[in-house]
């Protein structure tokens, strides 16, 4: 076809070809987004991302619910777009690759900023917080301290108002108290995540580099 002409319509001639490449890859996906949901199982993470963005991933009253990242994406009035990531509950022993850890871990990566929801209603909620800060660190060494804010899921409930004062007095980390269920405090969150967005991008322009834009 490389001698094929006006002139040679059906060319008869040819270069001998060479031998090709031969090669085996192995391909690793990273999710990319602005934000990461990062939480154990059942913490309300795909609830709160379906509540804050038009992604719908799957919600259950059973772990493990989420077996691969989402991405939703949120729209502020000044059409700017900050996409939040929905990493699957980790567990502890996930830097071993306990419950497909590292799996869900490697996502996490390429997130610039962390949204650490944690289940108020449970007993000493700090305790969730403090196995996630390790769980990352274990994995790669920095990773625990991105830009970050906790987000109190479940405050509906009696007793995650009970604990919820007992969480602030245990970290030193601003705390957002909601409910992903019936919308409660959501605004605040939205907020907060628009501070974390423009202070990522005042970061890279300082830097030089061009923010990741969607």
């Amino acid at each position: 076809r490389f001698f094929l002409s006006n002139e040679n319509r059906a060319p008869t001639l040819f270069t001998p070809g060479e031998p090709g490449q031969e090669r085996v890859l192995h391909l690793e996906l990273k999710t990319t987004a602005h934000a990461g949901l990062v939480g154990f199982p059942n913490a309300g993470k795909s609830s709160l991302l379906r509540a804050i963005s038009r992604a719908k991933p799957a919600v259950a009253a059973y772990p493990f619910t989420t077996l691969n990242p989402h991405v939703g994406v949120v729209h502020y009035q000044d059409y700017e777009q900050v996409a939040v990531a929905d990493i699957p509950g980790l567990i502890k022993g996930a830097h071993q690759n306990r419950g497909l850890g590292m799996a869900f871990l490697r996502h996490i990566e390429r997130c610039h900023f962390l949204l650490y929801v944690v289940d108020l209603s449970v007993s000493q909620p700090w305790i969730q917080l403090q196995d996630l800060k390790y769980e990352l660190e274990q994995y790669k060494k920095g990773l625990s301290e991105r830009p970050c804010v906790v987000i109190g899921n479940k405050i509906d409930l009696a007793q995650s108002r009970i604990n919820l004062p007992l969480l602030k007095e245990q970290i030193d980390i601003r705390v957002i108290a909601l409910s992903a269920l019936t919308g409660d405090n959501l605004e605040e969150l939205l907020l907060h995540l628009r501070e974390l967005y423009d202070a990522y991008v005042k970061t890279e322009q300082s830097r030089g580099q061009s923010p990741v834009k969607w």
